[in-house]
């Protein structure tokens, strides 16, 4: 091998050992996130839930297919907001 392609392949390791690492972070964040607002919907809104799933199941269906998509969106900007402050710091 020529030293010029062990230095790209020590890069290219490089590199990939730091998105991984940033890929980990991200993961461990958005458990924690996720975990929190379904622990935050139970507490505010699970006896909502229950009585709106009893009667109207439709509308019990509608409004979680709402909850979940909202979920997402939220959650993935927090998570993007939390790394853009991470990555900030530590660069």
């Amino acid at each position: 091998m020529e030293a010029s392609s062990c230095d790209e392949f020590g890069i290219m390791k490089a590199e990939t050992a730091k998105t991984l690492r940033a890929f980990a972070i991200e993961l461990v964040i958005y458990a924690v996130l996720v975990v929190a607002y379904f622990f935050l919907v139970l507490h505010f809104l699970g006896e909502s839930l229950h009585r709106l799933e009893q009667t109207h199941r439709y509308g019990y269906a509608g409004i979680t297919l709402l909850l979940m998509m909202g979920q997402a969106v939220l959650l993935q900007n927090v998570t993007t907001y939390l790394l853009r402050l991470i990555r900030g710091r530590s660069e």
